[in-house]
C-alpha cells in the first residue's frame, strides 16, 4: 500500500475536483478494464472530471462493463487523447509496470509528460515513472488492490453496485476464477462484500464466458488440434497461423483463455501459445506454468515480455515457425542449466 504520508497527500489532492485520466495497459482484460472502470465511477462520485484512455480497443466481451462506452481508444483518438493527458492534474496508471506496456508510441508520448502520475500494479519490476507508486506482487489482480486503495482512502461508501462489478470482473478473470495460488483469504473476503453490494455473480460470470460465438468456438477447436506436447520438457504449445485466425473471422479477445488449456495436461509445468500477428510484424506469445517454473523470467530472458510467475507475455519478431523452434531450443537451454 501507499505510504500513509502518500495516502494523505493523494486524498488532499482528491479533496477538490480536479482533472483525471486512468490509462490502462495496450490489449485490456478484464483487470485492466475491470479496475479503470471501477476506479472511474469512485472518482465520478468526488466530482472529478474523469476520463478512461486505453491504448487501443478491448474485447467484446467486456463491452458491457458500466461506461466501457465512454472509453477513449489512444490509436482511434489520438489527438483527443492526447490533450487529455497533457491537461491531466493527475494520471493513473492501472495493471502495467512500465510505460511501454501504452504500446511504443503512446507509451513513448507519455515519458514526454511532466504531469503527476499514480502506478497501481501488481506486476514485478516496476519502473520509476510515477510519484505515488503502489506495487505488491503479492496481489492476484490489479482490481483487488484498486478496492484496498479505496477503502484506504475511506471511500469505501463509493463502492456502489457499478463500482463492485467492475472490480469483481477483474479479480475473477485474474484469478482463473478464484483459483490461481494469489486467491488469498483476503480475495474472498473482498468479493463477499463486493457481492453484498450488488454484484450478481453468477451474472457477470455467464457475460464473461457463456456468451461466445460459433466462430469463436471454431477457433478454440482449431487451437486445440494444434495442441503439441513435448513431454521431455514437461511442456506444451499451441500456434494460431494469421491464416487461421482470418479462417474464423478472429476478433479481438477470441484467444482469451486457450493458453490455459495447455496446462490442463498431465505432467505439463510449461506452456505456450504463439499467434501469428502479421498487420504487427509479430508472434504474440502467452506463457502460462504451474509450481515454482517461473515464466516471468523466461519471457524476460527469451522473449521480450514479462509479467508473473505464472503467468507471463511477450513477442518474437521472427516467423512462426522459427519462433516455436527458439522455444523449444530455450526450453533445452533451462534444463541444462
Amino acid at each position: 500500500m501507499f505510504t500513509s504520508s502518500e495516502l494523505n497527500e493523494l486524498k488532499s489532492l482528491l479533496a477538490e475536483p480536479k482533472k483525471i485520466t486512468i490509462v490502462s495497459h495496450r490489449n485490456p482484460d478484464g483487470d485492466a478494464m475491470g479496475s479503470s472502470l471501477g476506479l472511474l465511477h469512485v472518482l465520478k462520485q468526488l466530482n472529478h472530471q474523469v476520463t478512461f484512455i486505453s491504448p487501443n480497443e478491448f474485447p467484446e466481451f467486456l463491452a458491457w462493463l458500466p461506461n466501457s462506452n465512454d472509453v477513449v481508444i489512444f490509436e482511434k483518438q489520438q489527438n483527443v487523447a492526447e490533450e487529455l493527458l497533457k491537461s491531466s492534474d493527475l494520471i493513473f496508471t492501472l495493471d502495467f509496470n512500465a510505460l511501454h506496456r501504452t504500446g511504443d508510441f503512446m507509451g513513448n508520448f507519455m515519458k514526454t509528460l511532466s504531469n503527476t502520475m499514480v502506478l497501481i500494479d501488481h506486476h514485478e519490476l516496476p519502473d520509476d515513472y510515477a510519484k505515488y507508486l503502489f506495487s505488491n506482487t503479492n496481489y492476484g489482480s490489479t482490481c483487488e488492490m484498486v478496492y484496498d486503495f479505496i477503502n484506504a482512502l475511506d471511500y469505501n461508501n463509493l463502492i456502489n453496485k457499478e463500482v463492485a462489478t467492475c472490480i469483481y470482473t477483474g479479480i475473477l478473470t485474474d484469478s482463473g476464477g478464484f483459483r490461481f495460488p494469489k486467491t488469498t483469504p483476503a480475495t474472498h473476503r473482498c468479493v463477499a462484500q463486493l457481492i453484498e453490494r450488488g454484484v450478481n455473480n453468477s451474472e457477470v460470470y455467464n457475460l464473461l464466458y457463456d456468451n461466445s460465438t460459433y466462430n469463436r468456438l471454431q477457433l478454440l477447436g482449431r487451437a486445440l488440434q494444434n495442441l503439441k506436447l513435448l513431454p521431455e520438457f514437461n511442456a506444451s504449445y499451441i500456434t494460431l497461423s494469421q491464416e487461421e485466425l482470418n479462417d474464423f473471422n478472429y476478433q479481438k479477445g477470441d484467444t482469451e483463455g486457450i493458453v490455459n488449456y495447455g496446462l490442463t495436461i498431465k505432467d505439463v509445468f510449461i506452456t505456450a501459445i504463439f499467434i501469428e500477428n502479421k498487420d504487427e510484424g509479430i508472434i504474440k506469445i502467452s506463457f502460462r506454468s504451474q509450481g515454482d517454473y517461473d515464466v516471468n523470467q523466461f519471457a524476460r530472458k527469451y522473449f521480450n515480455g514479462g509479467g508473473h510467475i505464472n503467468a507471463a507475455g511477450g513477442k518474437s519478431f521472427s516467423n512462426l515457425e522459427e519462433t516455436v523452434n527458439q522455444f523449444i531450443a530455450n526450453l533445452a537451454k533451462e534444463k541444462q542449466s
